[in-house]
């Protein structure tokens, strides 16, 4: 029985994800969680063959479930969908252990090929980020400033760079405003940055925003 779990905070794209995976051959039930913990329930007491897990979610972030799928349930294949280019998350993705990455613009057509080669045992990159993949093997191993901070780090600096205040952070990821402070003071001291104009400079130099 091939049973997948779509785990997205927006109705509408669980909505649109489901359609599309209930017209596929060989896909028997579809179940959805609105967020990280509601996902990890599902995964601890049901059986899937693939997990659809979006980035960006309220509470943990779709990276450090994914970290805890992985752990409690190794085998079990995770397909990372988000409203980010590949080049911010993708192999910071696959590096955790997904087995494939999609930005939530992908054509349905796309979305069917990444689910049928993952459920065939597979891993699922689009061709522009297998070459680019490829083209950093060549690089030397100097890796850029942002790509040293954590996940949590890095989201926040991008969400500061957009101009969100704590606050906002705060509620959009819920946690505190204390905690968003203590992040990006991280940020800040990680980076050598004195202010959120020089995260914001540095988030556009580097295409952090798109």
């Amino acid at each position: 029985m091939t049973r997948v779990l779509i785990a997205d905070d927006h109705a509408i794209v669980r909505r649109g994800l489901r359609q599309i995976l209930e017209e596929m051959d060989g896909i028997d039930g579809v179940d959805e969680a609105a967020n990280g913990k509601e996902a990890l329930a599902c995964i601890r007491k049901g059986t899937y063959r693939l997990v659809l897990l979006d980035i960006s979610m309220p509470g943990n972030t779709g990276l450090e479930v994914l970290k805890t799928i992985k752990e409690e349930r190794p085998k079990l294949p995770v397909l990372m969908l988000s409203m980010y280019p590949e080049e911010q998350y993708a192999v910071r993705a696959l590096k955790a252990g997904a087995s494939g990455y999609l930005t939530k613009e992908t054509a349905a057509d796309a979305m069917v090929a990444a689910v049928t080669k993952i459920l065939e045992g597979g891993i699922y990159v689009s061709d522009t980020l297998a070459e680019r993949m490829a083209i950093d093997i060549g690089r030397p191993a100097d890796r850029a400033p942002h790509e040293l901070l954590s996940d949590r780090e890095l989201q926040i600096m991008r969400m500061l760079a957009m101009g969100k205040t704590a606050k906002d952070i705060g509620g959009e990821l819920a946690i505190s405003i204390k905690t968003v402070s203590t992040y990006r003071s991280r940020v800040l001291s990680k980076m050598g940055f004195k202010n959120n104009a020089d995260i914001t400079r540095y988030a556009i130099q580097h295409h952090l925003l798109e």
